[in-house]
């Protein structure tokens, strides 16, 4: 081999060319003629190498240079026009061209010269894809479209706060504030009359606006997080050299080479170019089960949306948007489609129903209470005057006014006893959850996940890339049962020459050498990255050079079932056809019937002193968590008129060697193995390693920590009955060389242990145990499309410990909303109460209708925004899981809620009975206000006390919830505005200092006796159910 390769093609034109511009884009050969010899002089007298002893290895040092000069051949020539861009002769909305791929037009495809002249029609090449530098990419754009469709707009700010209008309460009460209005006018005149009913309006769309701008800001965080859940990676050939790149999927154009791979979902319509064994699943655009196979004759349309399920291929991209089928379906979409609601929140609208009759009820009766009360004369005003006299006020207008003033009270009070802010807290924390989890790795696709997280009690992980960090390097190569420090002076040529087949061609990565200097790009799995950069650097591989050497005749991809792939290819000098296979050392191992020594030679026998000692090898490496890839050829004699292009033969292989790679795990996540098991989680590793490199990588993780963790292979689980799958599931710590289905039963089983599942996966084999689990974990990296579209939640960085962030968001999430729930329950109880008694005792309520909406507010909109965006703790994952029927109301709950609800009735009746006088003969509506006054501050303290439903310190955290000090702060600050501003409108009285001063303080009683309840002890064993146990042991 020279010491530089110089492939220098000339130009050839076409006959007619059209003028050419002096663009740099336009090729000069006399330009690169130059630069060629200047090159070469100085190349000459600098370098001079002779081939290396070792059978011409020449190894990649500054000393060695390469040189590529590449021509423009005649199927690469564009069309270019008078200012040197590059021109499509086939338009959009031409008959041959437009629905091409959506008609399936052979016709078409035919007379256009087929898949070649569609490529030249679009300015671009099989090989080198299109020119893609911005210019190029936004014309494409604007001839052809985006890969794009439009959606339905989102609901506006002005629909949403007609949607929190719609309530049924605040329609009665808007009905309500008009009849005020109008009665007050006429009775005191338009400059007195407006002020209750403008108020109640007042109110009412102040607690609409308030429900609107949070609705609305969630809507718009769940359309960003959808698009970006939509946002897929997709790898192109772009830069006329043939390099590989990845683009957005919304950034691919019409004349894009796309490079298709198992688990892949087709971006855009096209045509197949080139590629083997590639089938597609069409069942989402045609309901057809079974796969298709796509080759260039008789099956060349790949359309947008259609999965790969096996081999791999490149199309040639000739419709984009709503240019395909897929596309013009979703634009078709024009409703708003409306997310199902959770299970969580299923059971919040039952408990809302259920508190909602409670109110109801109450309004109920008081309606009756005050209406005897008020027209029987036993209500009286401030001055002890009667507020209803039968011979002034016995009118249609007296009576109905009245009748109109107590209903209005009466509806209040429905409003507030409904905790509406329910829903909205649930909606608060799962988008609050969401961004944060985005934040941290974690891309949720389907809310319901969220929540399901807190619940989980075991997780199915997989090693490569979750466990460890997914950056594998070749530590050990081994040919002939010997290990071997340097490849040069130690391997015989031909087995070089070999391995190099078999790496560089049986692979579905690449290698781009961009220039002399930098070294290359190599793109691929992680395994196929490691054997590439193992054979460039190593084997002193040149890619390009095997593939002018040789053709590949059939290609059997890898997949998670039979662990290996094969290649066929026929050597362009000799003819000879060669089988190469690599894969999971044992299983190659175990077709071989052979093997090479290291110093070449003729293959010899793999007897069973052989094969037992190249077994030790492999368990050797496995056991020092080596992942073991063996490699194997056959060649194959091709009788004429013999189907070349058949099954891969894989009988009676010749053993060539092993190379052992190194993956190591990832430094955080034993700590997070050991924070799943401290929270009462399972962790269990399911790998297709072999069986001791698992047993290897979970050790060093932290996953068996004991005798008694069982340790199983996939075809061992498989072999047993269901009955002894259950028996042994929850002892199971790893499953080696497991096949997708063997995840899948294990799913199952432990679902019907009565576990909650989650499962990680990244490939397509992985799509039904996704399914299944009750929250499916796609990975981000190494995750294919199908995986996940099957998935729950998306870990964009592939890492376990981002497993564990999930889980104890979920647990936060379910935390959030018990603690909403607690406080929410706490200001409802104590408000009907209060009311209630109040109404049967004299007559009238303590709090006016704008007072009551103003607690709403308070309770419903601002509790949720200040409660449901708590972060997690680290006491989170010190607690056993969240039981999937578990109560939302724990018995912890109960005991705060009755506590701080019998402390604010107690406290507040006081003053509606004895206030006037404890204050020193205060007016009546000076009272009111105090009581007023209290009870939201009472509500502003407890909300601290709802921070921490079991722990006693409620002040842990609070300073770095910027939302929860935002929120408390506002309310404080407006309602001294109700109350000093606003008076007319809240119908308040000013307070002295001292007045102010003692509602602050009875408020705030409500901290030492929430840190006294929480000493007192509750079974964790719902009341319900030791009530229902008691009954059962009675009429036993």
């Amino acid at each position: 081999m020279e010491c530089a390769d110089y492939l220098i093609g000339s130009s050839r034109r076409r006959s007619s060319p059209p003028p050419l511009s002096p663009s740099k884009d336009t090729w000069r050969p006399e330009k690169q003629w130059r630069k060629a010899t200047n090159v070469i002089r100085t190349c000459h007298r600098l370098l001079r190498l002779s081939l290396l002893s070792a059978g011409g290895i020449i190894r990649r040092s500054p000393s060695y240079v390469k040189i590529k000069i590449h021509d423009i051949s005649d199927d690469d020539e564009l069309a270019v026009d008078n200012s040197g861009v590059v021109a499509f002769t086939v338009a959009a909305d031409d008959e041959s061209f437009k629905n091409l791929v959506k008609h399936k037009r052979d016709d078409c495809l035919r007379q256009l010269g087929g898949v070649a002249g569609v490529a030249a029609a679009l300015a671009s090449g099989a090989d080198r894809g299109i020119r893609g530098d911005g210019a190029d990419v936004a014309r494409r754009k604007a001839a052809f479209g985006t890969n794009t469709y439009p959606k339905p707009k989102p609901k506006s700010f002005l629909r949403h706060v007609y949607d929190a209008l719609a309530d049924v309460f605040l329609i009665v009460l808007l009905v309500c504030a008009a009849v005020s209005l109008a009665f007050g006018i006429k009775e005191h005149g338009i400059r007195d009359g407006w002020y209750d009913g403008v108020s109640i309006f007042l109110a009412v769309f102040l607690v609409a606006a308030v429900s609107a701008v949070s609705n609305h800001g969630q809507a718009r965080r769940f359309d960003k997080l959808a698009h970006q859940s939509e946002n897929v990676a997709v790898t192109v050939v772009r830069g006329g050299a043939g390099r590989r790149q990845e683009v957005s999927i919304f950034d691919v154009v019409v004349g894009d080479v796309i490079v298709l791979k198992i688990g892949d979902v087709v971006p855009a319509d096209g045509v197949f170019l080139d590629g083997h064994a590639l089938q597609i699943d069409e069942s989402s655009m045609t309901g057809e089960p079974h796969p298709v196979e796509i080759d260039a004759t008789s099956s060349p349309f790949l359309a947008s949306g259609v999965k790969v399920v096996d081999g791999y291929g490149r199309m040639l991209v000739t419709a984009v948007g709503t240019d395909t089928a897929w596309g013009e379906m979703m634009s078709s979409i024009t409703r708003d489609v409306t997310a199902d609601p959770t299970p969580l929140q299923e059971r919040l609208e039952r408990l809302t129903t259920s508190i909602g009759k409670v109110g109801v009820a109450v309004a109920v009766l008081v309606f009756a209470v005050l209406t005897s009360r008020h027209f029987t004369g036993s209500t009286k005003d401030e001055n002890g005057n009667r507020v209803f006299d039968r011979r002034r006020d016995a009118t249609f207008n007296g009576v109905f006014s009245g009748l109109v003033g107590i209903f209005q009270q009466a509806v209040t009070i429905i409003v507030v006893a409904i905790p509406e802010g329910l829903p909205l807290a649930v909606t608060l924390t799962l988008a609050f959850s969401m961004k944060r989890m985005v934040r941290e790795n974690a891309l949720v696709r389907r809310l319901s996940a969220c929540e399901t997280m807190g619940s989980v009690t075991a997780i199915c992980t997989d090693k490569t890339g979750t466990l460890t960090l997914n950056q594998m390097k070749v530590n050990e190569f081994w040919v002939g049962g010997e290990r071997l420090r340097s490849v040069a002076g130690e391997v015989s040529v031909e087995i070089v020459a070999l391995i190099r087949q078999g790496v560089g061609l049986n692979t579905t990565g690449s290698v781009y050498e961009a220039d002399n200097v930098s070294p290359p790009e190599i793109t691929g799995s992680p395994t196929e990255k490691a054997l590439l950069t193992w054979a460039v650097e190593e084997l002193a591989m040149d890619v390009d050079v095997l593939k002018r050497g040789s053709k590949v005749l059939r290609v059997e991809a890898f997949n998670s079932d039979k662990k290996r792939s094969g290649v066929m290819v026929r050597d362009a000098a000799t003819g000879v056809v060669t089988a190469h296979w690599k894969g999971a050392a044992e299983m190659v191992l175990a077709r071989c019937s052979t093997f090479v020594p290291k110093d070449g030679g003729a293959a010899r026998q793999l007897g069973v002193e052989e094969r037992t000692k190249l077994e030790n090898v492999i368990n050797d490496m496995a056991a020092a968590s080596l992942r073991c890839i063996a490699f194997a050829y056959k060649e194959i004699t091709i009788i004429d008129g013999g189907d070349e292009h058949g099954k891969i033969d894989d009988e009676g292989l010749t053993l060539l060697g092993f190379v052992g790679l190194k993956d190591p795990c990832r430094p955080e996540v034993k700590s997070s193995i050991k924070a799943c098991t401290n929270a009462g989680i399972a962790v269990k590793m399911v790998t297709g390693d072999n069986l001791l490199t698992a047993r290897a990588i979970a050790k060093e993780c932290g996953i068996i920590t004991s005798e008694s963790d069982v340790i199983i292979e996939g075809h061992v689980f498989r072999a047993m009955s269901p009955s002894q799958q259950l028996a042994i599931v929850d002892d199971i710590r790893v499953m080696a060389r497991s096949l997708p289905l063997d995840k899948l039963t294990l799913v199952q089983r432990l679902k019907q242990k009565g576990h909650v599942v989650a499962v990680t996966g990244d490939g397509t084999n992985d799509a039904p145990a996704l399914k299944e689990a009750d929250v499916g974990l796609a990975m981000g990296i190494q995750g294919t499309e199908v995986a996940k579209e099957s998935s729950d939640i998306v870990i964009l960085n592939d890492n376990f410990d981002t497993v564990v962030t999930a889980t104890r968001w979920g647990r936060c999430v379910y935390n959030n909303i018990q603690k909403f729930i607690q406080f929410q329950l706490t200001v409802n109880v104590a408000a009907l109460v209060v009311n209630f008694v109040s109404a049967l005792t004299t007559g009238k309520m303590p709090l006016t209708t704008v007072q009551l909406l103003w607690v709403n507010l308070i309770m419903d909109t601002m509790g949720a925004l200040a409660l449901a965006t708590d972060t997690p703790t680290k006491g989170m994952m010190q607690r056993k899981p969240i039981g999937r029927t578990a109560p939302l109301i724990s018995n912890a709950m109960w005991r705060n809620l009755a506590a701080q609800a019998a402390y604010q009735i107690a406290v507040l009746l006081a003053l509606q009975y004895k206030g006037r006088e404890i204050f020193g003969d205060s007016g009546e509506k000076e009272n009111g206000t105090m009581i007023f006054n209290a009870f939201v501050f009472c509500q502003v303290f407890n909300e601290f006390n709802a921070r921490e439903i079991e722990r006693r310190n409620v002040f842990a955290g609070v300073v770095k919830n910027r939302m929860f000090l935002g929120i408390v702060a506002v309310t404080v600050a407006l309602q001294v505005v109700m109350v000093e501003v606003l008076t007319r409108f809240a119908g308040t009285e000013r307070l002295g200092w001292a007045q102010w001063g003692v509602c602050v303080a009875i408020a705030a009683v409500s901290w030492p006796i929430g840190w006294v309840v929480k000493c007192i002890p509750v079974p964790e064993r719902p009341i319900y159910e030791i009530i229902a146990a008691r009954r059962r042991r009675r009429s036993a």
